[in-house]
């Protein structure tokens, strides 16, 4: 048996690196005064196509969907932003104080081609700030997502920023831009998506299409002065927060549901894959899912990518010892001894093992070795009937004898806990 084809497990040691990274993306959120949220990997199948929208390659080509039992039809969620939009509107958190700050974590699924950095099931953090359009909301947004790079310790990457317009220019570009599709040779399957978005058709990665776009107007170049205000004081809080960027009047998320501020972020050690993470606003998102008319911002970054930019650069995340203490017992009698003092431990706080199994003094040393441990207790025997264990400082080397009575206050105090 092996996993389906697209996906991976994640092990240990790179599980303690997966870990990490998860924990250190969402630690400015929590900072920030997001609250968790869980929703179900799977939702109704109209959350995704009426959110993330039918002309993406997301619903028309990726989407896990099924019917269940009671003939419903339902979808492993391919992103999180529309389920926790769907949340928001069920539990009527927008009828509270706004904006409502949250954030999550999870699995999703994309029926996609595999290849490095993208696969069939992924895990995403997202984060989402609900209910007012302000642009200082956008910037914190944008620089929450900034400071959980630089908090890996990331450098190579870039933030990319435009504008998407609203519904104050939107339709007026849409016209120039569909206009200017016409006179494009383009296949029929990207003439449909055009007559839904044509905004995806500037997304579109095909050398023949691209070559084709050098003169197509551009949405940062149409925007009402409402929303170029909007994008104007974006752009001066993040200066002011001491985040750069990159102006990318062509960036179109893979996403329909994306208004004024959009951006993503990019590692330059990726190649073709180099999306790290991204979002936007999202003014119509509630509207769409049936619930009031209010306005959202939010990102999304990949755990499995952003630990490959940290693998790119030589990062050491998450490789911290396993366990501070190993207990090595030799004999019946000091195997009671052991699990009793790595019991004291653990509930102490101190990361703790011993071994297990019928082992000698050579295979508990190398699981000793093994477990990264900065402190080692062995107890045979003649330790016993001295009252002793033998305590060795694996850093310098020193091993002292320690009554039993006072192993574990020796060790609570030799790990710093």
């Amino acid at each position: 048996m092996t996993a389906p084809k697209g996906t991976f497990d994640t092990l240990p040691p790179d599980s303690a690196r997966f870990l990490a990274v998860r924990d250190t993306l969402t630690a400015p959120l929590r900072r920030a005064g997001y609250g968790y949220v869980e929703t179900p990997v799977f939702e109704d199948t109209a959350v995704f196509s009426r959110g993330v929208g039918e002309s993406t390659d997301v619903v028309s080509k990726e989407m896990y969907t099924f019917s269940d039992r009671g003939g419903r039809s339902l979808t492993l969620r391919p992103e999180l932003t529309a389920g926790l939009m769907r949340a928001f509107i069920e539990h009527r958190l927008h009828d509270g104080a706004l904006p409502v700050k949250l954030w999550s974590v999870g699995s999703a699924f994309r029926y996609e081609r595999p290849q490095a950095g993208r696969y069939r099931h992924f895990t995403q953090v997202d984060m989402e700030a609900l209910g007012t359009d302000d642009p200082a909301l956008d910037a914190e947004v944008v620089a929450l997502g900034v400071q959980g790079f630089r908090d890996l310790g990331l450098t190579d990457f870039e933030l990319q920023l435009t504008s998407l317009g609203d519904s104050t220019c939107r339709p007026q570009y849409r016209e120039l831009l569909v206009a200017y599709l016409d006179k494009l040779d383009l296949d029929e399957e990207t003439r449909r998506r055009a007559a839904i978005n044509p905004l995806r058709v500037l997304d579109d990665k095909r050398s023949e299409v691209q070559a084709q776009l050098g003169d197509a107007p551009l949405m940062v170049d149409h925007l009402s002065d409402s929303t170029k205000a909007h994008y104007d004081a974006v752009r001066q809080h993040l200066t002011d927060l001491g985040v750069t960027w990159v102006e990318a009047p062509r960036l179109v998320r893979g996403l329909d549901y994306y208004t004024k501020t959009t951006f993503e972020f990019v590692h330059n050690g990726l190649g073709a894959q180099s999306a790290i993470g991204g979002g936007g606003r999202y003014d119509g998102l509630s509207a769409a899912l049936g619930g009031p008319d209010v306005s959202g911002i939010g990102y999304a970054v990949g755990v499995d990518r952003t630990m490959l930019a940290v693998q790119a650069e030589g990062l050491d995340i998450g490789v911290s010892a396993g366990v501070q203490a190993f207990v090595v017992p030799l004999g019946a009698e000091a195997k009671r001894l052991a699990v009793k003092l790595v019991g004291q431990l653990r509930q102490a706080g101190v990361a703790a093992d011993t071994v297990y199994g019928d082992r000698g003094l050579k295979g508990s040393m190398k699981a000793a070795d093994r477990s990264g441990a900065s402190h080692i207790v062995v107890i045979g025997d003649r330790d016993l009937a001295q009252g002793v264990g033998q305590l060795k400082d694996m850093s310098t080397g020193d091993q002292v004898a320690v009554p039993v009575g006072e192993l574990f206050e020796r060790l609570r105090e030799s790990v710093g806990a």
